[in-house]
C-alpha cells in the first residue's frame, strides 16, 4: 500500500471518529436538558401545592380555623355567612311503607339556634285530633293523614297547632334512616324494654333486647316503630306507653344518632351521610341552604336539645282513639321554649 492510499485511509477514520464523537456529545446534553426540563415541572408543581396550601390555610384560619373553619372553606362560604344565620325551625317527618299507603309514623317540629347552639325538639302524636266536632270523628282526622295529600298541608297544620312559624320541611323514609345508622357503623344505645312484635301484613318483626348495645340499620328501624309487644304490653307508664314511649324512644335515638354522627371519628363518613341524606329526602329545603348550617353543626352539643311532647290526653272519639292537644298548654310551653333558644 502506497503512502497516498494509507493517508487517505487514516484520513475518513479520523473523520468516522469525530463524527462518532460529535454525535456522543450532542446525546448528553439532550438527556441533561430533558431531566432539567421534569425537575423544573415537578418544582413548579411543588411550588404551586405549597401556595394552594398556604391560601387554603389562610382562608380556613380566616374562617376561625379547626375542622369547622376547614368545613366552611371547604364548602365555598365565609364566616360572615355562617354567624349570620337565624333560628331555623323544620318540621321532620319520618315516614314508612304499610301494604296500600304510606305511614306518617314520625312527626317532630325541630329548632336549631347557630348562633347559641341550642336546639328543640317537639314530638306531635301521629293520632292528634284535627277534625272539628269529636261526636262524628272519623280516621280522616288523624293529623298523620293528612301527609297523603301534601307535606304542605301537614307542615300549615303543625304551624296552626303549634304557634311555630314553620317554612321547611323534611321527609325522610325508613330506609334512608337505615343507611345513614349503616354508613356510621350503627348506633350505641340503651334499649329500654323488651321488644316483641310481629305484624306479617307490614312484614314487620321487631326482636330486640333490653339493654345498651349497638343498633344497626334494621334494628333502628325496629327501634323507632314499635309501640308494643304481641302480648299487648308496652313501655312503663312512667316511661310514656305506646304511641307516647314510642315518641319519647324517637327523639333519643334521633339525638344518640346525631352525636354519635358528628363525632370526629365519623367527619369521614361525612360526605357519604350527605349523599345519602341529599338523595333520598324529600324537602322544600334548598342544598345551598342545608350547606350554609353543616359546618355550625360541628360545634353542637347534643346536651343542649330540649326534647318536648306536645301536651294533651288520649280520648275515645267516636270509637276511635285520638289524641287531643291542650291549645292552653301548648301555648304555654311554646312560649318557654322559643324563650329559652334565644338565651
Amino acid at each position: 500500500m502506497n503512502k497516498a492510499n494509507k493517508e487517505r485511509i487514516i484520513e475518513n477514520r479520523n473523520r468516522i471518529d469525530t463524527t462518532n464523537n460529535k454525535k456522543r456529545k450532542n446525546k448528553k446534553p439532550k438527556k441533561r436538558r430533558f431531566l432539567r426540563f421534569i425537575l423544573k415541572l415537578l418544582l413548579l408543581f411543588i411550588i404551586a401545592i405549597l401556595i394552594l396550601g398556604a391560601v387554603f390555610f389562610y382562608k380556613v384560619q380566616a374562617n376561625g380555623g379547626g375542622v369547622k373553619g376547614a368545613l366552611i372553606t371547604v364548602m365555598g362560604l365565609s364566616v360572615e355567612d355562617v354567624n349570620e344565620l337565624d333560628t331555623i325551625n323544620v318540621l321532620v317527618l319520618g315516614v314508612s311503607q304499610d301494604i296500600d299507603t304510606v305511614l306518617t309514623d314520625t312527626i317532630i317540629v325541630c329548632s336549631y339556634n347557630p348562633k347559641n347552639q341550642k336546639a328543640t325538639m317537639i314530638s306531635i302524636p301521629r293520632d292528634t285530633f284535627i277534625g272539628n266536632k269529636k261526636s262524628n270523628a272519623k280516621g280522616s282526622d288523624k293529623i298523620n293523614s293528612l301527609y297523603s295529600k301534601s307535606p304542605e298541608k301537614l307542615l300549615k297544620k303543625v304551624s296552626e297547632i303549634t304557634g311555630i312559624d314553620l317554612d321547611y320541611y323534611v321527609v325522610i323514609n325508613t330506609n334512608t334512616l337505615v343507611e345513614i345508622v349503616n354508613i356510621v357503623g350503627g348506633i350505641n344505645y340503651n334499649v329500654p324494654i323488651d321488644m316483641n312484635y310481629d305484624d306479617p301484613t307490614q312484614n314487620l318483626h321487631i326482636h330486640l333486647k333490653k339493654g345498651y348495645q349497638l343498633i344497626d340499620g334494621p334494628k333502628a328501624e325496629q327501634l323507632l316503630r314499635f309501640r308494643h309487644n304481641n302480648d299487648g304490653s308496652s313501655y312503663p307508664s312512667e316511661y310514656g306507653d305506646n304511641d307516647y314511649g314510642r315518641m319519647r324512644t324517637q327523639r333519643e335515638f334521633m339525638v344518640e344518632t346525631l352525636k354519635q354522627s358528628i363525632d370526629i371519628k365519623n367527619l369521614k363518613n361525612s360526605k357519604n351521610i350527605l349523599e345519602t341524606i341529599f338523595n333520598n329526602i324529600e324537602t322544600n329545603l334548598e342544598k345551598e341552604e342545608i350547606k350554609l348550617y353543616i359546618p355550625t353543626i360541628i360545634d353542637f352539643n347534643t346536651n343542649n336539645i330540649t326534647s318536648k311532647q306536645l301536651p294533651g290526653q288520649s280520648e275515645k272519639c267516636n270509637e276511635l282513639w285520638f289524641f287531643i292537644y291542650d291549645k292552653k298548654e301548648t301555648k304555654k310551653m311554646i312560649e318557654e321554649l322559643e324563650e329559652d333558644i334565644k338565651n
